[in-house]
This record gives C-alpha cells, structure tokens and sequence, in this order.
C-alpha cells in the first residue's frame, strides 16, 4: 500500500497588487489586472487560455472557422506572430491584403469573443525565414536585434504600419488586445526590449498588459514585461543522436521551477504570476529530427504544468498552417540563410491539436478537456497555491515515486496526478490512496486503495461547493457545470482503470442510478458507479437546492462540448468537432452519418444528421517512376544534416501520378499513406504540399490543389540512420502505400 499525505498552508501571505506599471484602459467594465500571483479581470481572479494561431499561414475565408473550433476548445486568447518578412518581403511594400489582413483577423476575434495578442517582433522567429526579418533588413549596414539606429530605423516605421491596421481595436475603444508582445527569445538585451516597448507605444499600440518570453535565464527591463514561459514535451532543435531532453523530461514533473533551460528564470517568481505562452501544443519536424508527439504527451504536459501553479495555459501551436509562397525565396527556416535547422518549404503543421488544414487531432479532445475545467473553475484555482508533497521524484531518472501535487486554499483544492511521460513508460501504482490536510479537517481518500494506471493524468476536486452540495472529493475530473432541468449539473470524468467513488457534504437525499450510497463519518459515500451518459447522481442540498452529478466515461467525456444550442447553454455530445456560432451548431465530421447528443432534464436526446452526397469516385495513384539511390548526406550548420538540394526530386526520387475526382466535396484531404525520406506534391511544376517523413500518414487539403492530377515525389533517405532521428518506421525506402479521400463534411443544427 502506497498512503500519500500532503498538508496545505494555513495561511497564505497575499499577493502584491498595484507594484507594477500595467494598467487597463479608463473605464473598462473588466479591467485587467497582475497580481504577484495570478491575474484578475472584473476584479475575479482570471485564469486565460491561449492559442497560437498565425494567420498568414492559413487561407483567410476559413479564418472564421478556424477561430470558432478554437473558441469551442475552451481557448479564450488568440495569439498571432505578425511575421515581418510575410507582410513587406520587399521593402516599402507593404501589404495587409487577403491572408495577410491582420485587421480582419482581430476583428473576427472581437466578433467571437475571443482576446487577441500580437505578438510583433520584429524578430518572431517561429520557424521562419531570418526568424521573420526580411532580407532587406539584414542587407542593410546595421546590428539586427540592437539599439542600432540604423535598425531601429527600420523597424519604426513596421511598427507604424502595425500600429495603423490595429487603431481603434484596443480596449479602450472596446477591441480584443489584451497584451502585446514584444521580440521574442532575446536574452540579454534588456535595454533593447525596453526601447522597442517605447517603439511600439509611441507609433500608438495600447494593451493593458506588455509581455516577453522569458526562458532562458532572459534578462528584461525592470517591472516593463510580464514574463512568460514554455515547456515542450519534444523537441526538433536538438540534435539526432541527442535522444529525449532532459528539457522536456522535466515538465511531467511537479516543480516550481519555472524557467526552461531548454527554448531555457525564476528571477521574477517574487513580482509576477506564473504565466505561459508556448506551452508544447506540438511539435515541428525538421529535417535532422523529426520527433513525434502524441496526444497523452500534450494532455500531461499541460496539466501538469496546472498543477504547478500555471495561471495562464498558453499554447504554440494550438492551430497549424502552411508557409506562404515567397515572390522572392522560400520562407522557410533553413541552413541556407545560415540557421540551425531545415524545415520543409511549405509544411507548418506543428502535429497541433487544429492541424495545418484545419484537421481535429486527439489533442484537441484532451485539450478541451482541461479548459472546461479552467472556463468553470479557473477563477478558484487561479488563486490556490501549488503544494508538492514531502515525498516526490529524487531526480529526473525517479520514475517509481508518484508524481502528484495539490493546488490549494484553506477550504477547498484539486489533486493532479501526472502518471504520464514520452519515450519511458511509468509504472502502474497499486494500492494508492490519499489524504490533504486543510485548516479545519483531514480529507482521505478514496475509500479504497486504487492503481493509479501507467499513462493516466487527472485532477480530482477537494471540497468543492456546486450549488450548495459539497463534493468533499470524487475519483473523477470534474468536467464543467451546465443548468438543467431547473439543477446544476456536475460532469465529471471517469479516469480508465480508476473506480469512481463520490463523496458528499451537506446533502438531505442522494439517488444513484447503480451503485450503492452509504453515510461515513458525516459525509455520503457514492461508490460503485458505472460512468456513462445514464450515470447521473441526484442530489439535494440541506437547503433544498437540486445538484445533479452527470458521471461520464472517459471515452464520452472526451466528445464533451458546452454551448449555446437551441436558446440555452447546453451540454452536448458528438461524432467529430462542434463550433457555436451566434445561435447556430455546426458539426464537423469524416462519419458518413454523424451523430450528437442535448442533455436535457437529465436525459441525453441523441440526434442523427443526414446523410449528404458521397464521394463517388476515389483518388488513384499510379508509379511513374521507381526511386534512385538515395543522395549521400550533406552537412550544413552546426554539422547537422542538410535537406537534400532540389535537383535530387528531379532526378532521384520516385514519382507517382494521383488522379482525383473530377468534383471533389469541401472539406476534402487527400491523404498519403508513405514511407522516405522527404515528400512533395506538384501540380504542373508548382510545389503545393511537403512532408518531412517521420512515421505519420501525410495529408493535403484539396481545397486548396486544383482538381486533376498531383505528381508526388518521394526521396529516399540514405542508408542508417544518416545523421536523421525518424520517430518511427524507415526513411530508406522511398514508396507510396495507397491513398484514400477523407472528407470532413459540416452540418448546421439550428
């Protein structure tokens, strides 16, 4: 038996407020505010989510609906890169047109409620060519990323030309901008921060808050920037042979370090809260490591790093995309413009939980999961102080010791669990149990000892108060609250493996649909549930109010949507992904014939949508030509292996013909089942689509490839390893398994 014990504080000293220099516009009837400790806006506690979405990297008639999937994944911010080289490739010519209109863009964020955060630069870096510096800013005699005056010089009037598409969106003319950031990854150049800062003010952009990455042991200029960190689960930066980083090892731990060594300061934990910008939404593949995430990795890192003491969970990517065609080069990072690592030409795809054609990924569905969570409980745990045990993990290569951690107050908190990582499986661990002191009483838990399974991360409620009734712990994760049928309704998640126990305080009646209710120690004790759309508690308060706990499966619970449907804010369950827009539903799914579920007075009424126009042909693929030998390895910066020069697809790689449909539906992917090196798709001569190989199938959106035929090109890798980490399968080869048409069709509910 494994009996872990944590006791929280009694008394917590309060957070700074007022000590530092960020203020909200006049007026706001939300006014935005730092604390040492957490953020409050409307004077409430405020616990944000954000996501990096770069529009210049998505087609912009499907901006909108790309910004409402994130909005129903609970992401509450948007944040973009403003990609110099994107908007002024050529310099004086500057252009906010189609995808690059940065305007509309913060407008369809106001237009859904959604915060927005520029993130301007000038140096972005975001896998881009010169870390989005355009060329002509470095053909100049200057010192980039300096107080040279003579790149100060030309950074002025870019932020003037940001400035002008952003007037009247900030907060005090009722916009979306909620911070701006400024640079990004500069490490010792405090006083250049500070001056861009000024920079930016005087060509006129307003936020309440200013904010800058600050891995690394950065310095910044005193109290001007909220410093804002990161942690990824993998990495496509370090080198082939390095195997997992520790860097990454460390976020499926329970720490309060802050700071990441490796993208790298927990000098400012005393004056600012611990907030995020770049935590691992994914991941890129460069061409000498091409890592893979998978949605467990994304799920853990990210409520681990809750557990921890995060206030705001930031994302990059939370949404993939695709490099804009330069008229003058590639834009692509590269060794060719002298950086450490090749990525493909067009592909930024980031494995995101929104995929680089607006796919659904599992991690969106974990995601989700957690936001829920924060959209409803945000405001109570943004405030409780991360308490670690005494006994906790001796070191990074620990993987028996439990991880766990409880965020907490004097009456109330949540338990997270982290029994997760990459690369190395952590054991199962019979026989747990817990128990949390608080100020007046000692909460253990669950009744029975439990195996915490291999791979499972959760956060279970200590003491929380749903509309009267007290939930004193339950070995489920609460999910969010939704009104129905004149109650609150509790969801909650079952973790797999796990048995779900509730346990109740100032309840005068309880009603289980299965399992048994018995009254220990002065508290109700539910056990026995088998979690599902038809588990769904009764409760009545000693007040006479009606509380309802809705006990979901795992596997249900990760179909889970909150919005408004039909007139009201509703539970609902789906086959694919659901947005809300102003009154209206919309499902998006590969299902021939979805399906989705209302919960209304307590029972889910489960809808099935039509059937719509099939594909009636399928995509065929014929070998023109087989593979050559594989080119021999050419080494570019830092010694790391280059991407093979473009002659190779030429003459080298293997060449299939994929004929489509003469009418292909919206929506529609073609997607590659491949194994090599190296991937790219052409029509006529127009590269459209690349893929580095590293296990995964290979999608490209058809929306955007004229019908007709793609000529795909498939280079083999050489020999070994070659310098190259793959996560998974054979680079050596250089084939096309078959291909299939995957349509993700959208149906309206009303």
């Amino acid at each position: 038996m494994a009996h872990h014990h944590l006791r929280l504080p009694e008394a917590t000293a309060p957070p700074l407020t007022g000590h530092l220099p960020f203020a909200d516009a006049p007026g706001v009837p939300d006014p935005i505010e730092v604390t040492s400790r957490f953020l409050t806006r409307g004077g409430r506690p405020w616990f944000p989510v954000s996501g990096e979405f770069h529009y210049t990297r998505y087609p912009a008639a499907g901006w909108e609906e790309e910004l409402l999937k994130m909005k129903a994944a609970g992401v509450t911010v948007v944040a973009s890169y403003v990609i110099w080289i994107h908007h002024e490739e050529t310099e004086g010519r500057v252009r906010f047109d189609g995808d690059r209109d940065l305007r509309r863009f913060a407008e369809l964020c106001a237009r859904h409620g959604l915060d927005f955060i520029p993130r301007i630069g000038p140096w972005v870096h975001a896998e881009v060519r010169n870390g989005g510096l355009p060329d002509w800013v470095l053909a100049r005699d200057c010192t980039p990323r300096t107080d040279d005056p003579a790149y100060l010089a030309a950074v002025r009037p870019w932020y003037a030309a940001i400035a002008e598409q952003l007037d009247g969106l900030d907060r005090a003319h009722g916009g979306p901008i909620i911070a701006i950031q400024i640079e990004n990854e500069l490490y010792d150049q405090p006083g250049h921060l500070l001056t861009l800062k000024r920079m930016a003010q005087e060509a006129g952009l307003n936020a309440p808050l200013w904010t800058s990455t600050a891995w690394g042991g950065v310095q910044l200029p005193p109290d001007e920037l909220l410093p804002l960190y990161g942690g990824y689960p993998e990495t496509f930066w370090t080198e082939a042979d390095g195997g997992w980083p520790d860097t990454c090892r460390k976020h499926f731990f329970f720490t309060h370090q802050r700071d990441d060594e490796g993208i790298g300061a927990d000098a400012f934990a005393d004056r600012f809260p611990w907030a995020t910008c770049e935590l691992g939404g994914g991941m890129a593949a460069s061409y000498h490591r091409r890592p893979r995430v998978d949605a467990a990795d994304i799920a853990a890192l990210g409520l681990t790093k809750i557990g921890c003491g995060s206030v705001w969970q930031g994302y990059y990517m939370f949404h993939g995309g695709t490099n804009p065609v330069g008229e003058l080069t590639t834009l692509q990072e590269s060794h060719a413009t002298g950086y450490p690592n090749d990525l493909p030409v067009l592909t930024y795809d980031f494995q995101a939980p929104l995929g680089e054609y607006g796919q659904y990924r599992a991690s969106y569905d974990e995601l989700r999961l957690q936001h829920l969570l924060l959209a409803d409980f945000g405001h109570l745990i943004a405030p409780m102080e991360s308490v670690l045990p005494a006994e906790r993990p001796r070191g990074q290569d620990d993987r028996e010791t439990l991880r766990w951690a409880v965020r907490g107050d004097g009456s109330s908190g949540f338990l997270f669990v982290n029994n997760h990582q990459p690369h190395e499986p952590l054991p199962d661990h019979p026989g747990t149990s817990f128990s949390v002191e608080f100020a007046d009483r000692e909460v253990s838990f669950p009744s029975e000892p439990v195996t915490v399974p291999s791979g499972a991360s959760f956060c279970w409620p200590l003491r929380l108060d749903v509309g009267g009734v007290r939930v004193e712990w339950a070995t489920a994760q609460p999910v969010c609250r939704v009104l129905d049928g004149g109650r609150t309704v509790l969801v909650l998640a079952a973790v797999d493996g796990i048995a779900v126990e509730v346990a109740l305080g100032g309840v005068a009646s309880v009603a289980a649909p299965s399992g048994e209710v018995a009254h220990v120690d002065g508290r109700v004790l539910v056990t026995g549930l088998r979690a599902g759309t038809d588990c769904l508690v009764e409760v009545e308060s000693a007040g006479g109010e009606r509380v309802g706990l809705l006990v979901l499966d795992a596997a249900t619970a990760r179909t889970a949507y909150r919005g408004v449907v039909w007139g009201a804010e509703r539970l609902v369950l789906a086959d694919g992904g659901v947005v809300f827009d102003r009154g209206e539903m919309r499902v998006h799914s590969a299902v021939e014939r979805p399906s989705f579920a209302v919960l209304r007075d307590g029972v889910f009424m489960r809808f099935e949508l039509g059937e719509q126009r099939r594909v009636v042909a399928d995509a065929a693929i014929r070998l023109v030509r087989a593979a050559g030998a594989a080119p021999e390895p050419v080494t570019g910066v830092l010694g790391r292996v280059s991407v093979p020069e473009d002659k190779w697809f030429e003459t080298v790689a293997a060449e299939y013909v994929v004929s489509l449909p003469d009418v292909v539906p919206p929506g529609t992917l073609l997607r590659i089942h491949w194994a090599g090196d190296v991937g790219r798709a052409y029509v006529g001569d127009t590269l459209v689509a690349d893929q580095f190989y590293s296990g995964r199938v290979w999608d490209i959106g058809l929306d955007r490839v004229p019908v007709g035929e793609l000529r795909v090109r498939v280079l083999p890798g050489a020999d070994g390893d070659g310098g190259v980490y793959v996560a998974e399968g054979s680079r050596g080869v250089a084939v096309v398994e078959r291909v299939e048409l995957v349509t993700i069709r959208r149906w309206g509910v009303g």
